[in-house]
């Protein structure tokens, strides 16, 4: 089996595969000043309660954008499964996936992985919506390069911002108000939020596509990615796994082998 770790600014979200097959996933909030110890237990309670047995883990892979967690959750891994993980944008690490961008460097794990996995899907032109910590557009042209995106801050961080800012509105529920036109404060926020990403989403899509020439596909992931594009008018399928999906083709790629 295959252990798969995406380490994010929000949560770790964990996947297990049996050959190409995901058969389980998890979610962990990040910790970054947890020790290499604390999260070795909280990686094999979570093996157990998934009923899974570690000695079947024969390999791991994980992308981190919290460098504080990266080298302590690696070790963790080593110390739970046995196995040294392959981590993405490591020395020799075979990605696949053409960068065309002024700085190659500066592009996050978790959006290479995602790119790989989208045109894997897709064979073509794909735009990735991930709805994380961070609302990111990731753009990957019909020559099967990663050409660069749109990064905006994501729907809980918005809406923590503006409660921090506004003495008199209270914390809501990230919800589908039953109407557009909110008739208290708080349907007003759920509006806001909901509709406002959605819209957001919509607008920067056109013209994303226009950039790109094309009509591209569209593949959205991240934890709110129901919740918003149900409501948005340009087709896109939802794809939840689609950075775990990402990691295993990674894995692939530099084990020369399917497990």
């Amino acid at each position: 089996m295959l252990l798969a770790l995406d380490i994010g600014n929000t949560n770790l979200v964990g996947g297990l595969f049996d050959g190409n097959n995901l058969r389980s996933t998890f979610r962990l909030a990040t910790e970054r000043s947890k020790t290499v110890d604390e999260h070795a237990i909280l990686l094999a309670d979570m093996l157990r309660l998934k009923g899974i047995d570690a000695n079947r883990i024969q390999s791991a892979i994980l992308a981190s954008v919290v460098p504080q967690a990266t080298s302590r959750v690696a070790q963790a891994v080593e110390l739970v499964v046995a196995q040294k993980p392959l981590i993405v944008g490591g020395p020799g690490l075979k990605t696949g996936l053409r960068i065309n961008h002024d700085n190659p460097r500066e592009v996050g794990a978790d959006r290479i992985v995602n790119a790989i996995a989208a045109h894997e899907k897709v064979k073509g032109e794909v735009i990735v919506v991930d709805f994380g910590t961070g609302t990111t557009f990731d753009c990957i042209n019909s020559a099967g390069e990663y050409v660069g995106g749109v990064i905006v801050p994501g729907v809980q961080v918005s809406l923590d911002g503006l409660l921090l800012r506004a003495a008199k509105l209270a914390r809501v529920e990230i919800a589908e108000p039953e109407h557009i036109i909110g008739r208290s404060t708080e349907a007003a926020l759920q509006s806001g939020v909901v509709y406002g990403y959605a819209s957001l989403v919509d607008g920067l899509v056109r013209k994303i596509r226009r950039e790109l020439g094309g009509n591209s596909a569209i593949l959205a992931t991240g934890g709110l990615a129901k919740q918003i594009c149900k409501h948005c008018e340009e087709p896109m399928e939802i794809c939840p796994n689609l950075t775990l999906e990402g990691l295993r083709l990674i894995y692939e790629r530099n084990r020369g082998s399917k497990r």
